[in-house]
């Protein structure tokens, strides 16, 4: 039986379309569930200049103005493992948690393999969606965040930003959590 301490970090990102690689990863939220003030953001540079403008519409984000004032994609990724590693500490398995996780964790594991050639995370995520699907015994339909939210009454609201939705991700997480 595996031992390791597991640190649950609740991560959200906004990006300019569906898919990495074509569309960009913009923005980076993340925090650990335990501890949702302990966080990290940051707004990356584009790699392309595809977007979906209701991408760009939802976010308030600006594919111009993150060109001239975001991270390089390489130093943004690598500020983020740090703070993954550091978060999580030595002795821990890092998992990563996420609303929607697939779509995500998708766009962060690329950017990882891209950058660094490694994600911290492995090759799993935990899906919040899923989660709630399980403890409360729903149907697939029951998982949108507002009837989640309906049925756990949150403090805090998601608003597409990165690290706001994290933290607010992080708080249902441990509301689901309560459930058992």
């Amino acid at each position: 039986m595996n031992s390791e301490r597991e640190v649950f970090l609740s991560v959200d990102v906004e990006t300019a379309g569906p898919i990495p690689g074509v569309y960009s990863l913009l923005t980076i939220g993340a925090c650990d569930v335990a501890d949702p003030m302990q966080t990290f953001a940051c707004e990356l540079k584009p790699i392309t200049r595809n977007a979906d403008p209701k991408a760009l519409e939802i976010t308030g984000l600006s594919l111009d103005r993150l060109e001239r004032e975001g991270l390089e994609p390489v130093v943004g990724m690598r500020e983020f493992r740090d703070w993954v590693v550091r978060t999580a500490g030595p002795d821990a398995i890092s998992v990563f948690v996420g609303f929607n996780a697939p779509f995500d964790w998708s766009f962060v594991n690329y950017y990882f393999h891209r950058y660094l050639g490694e994600n911290p995370f492995g090759f799993a995520a935990l899906d919040i969606k899923s989660m709630y699907m399980g403890a409360a015994g729903s149907n697939w339909a029951q998982t949108r965040s507002s009837q989640i939210a309906a049925a756990l009454h949150p403090t805090l609201k998601d608003d597409h930003d990165a690290l706001h939705d994290a933290q607010y991700q992080a708080e249902l997480f441990r509301l689901i959590r309560k459930k058992r």
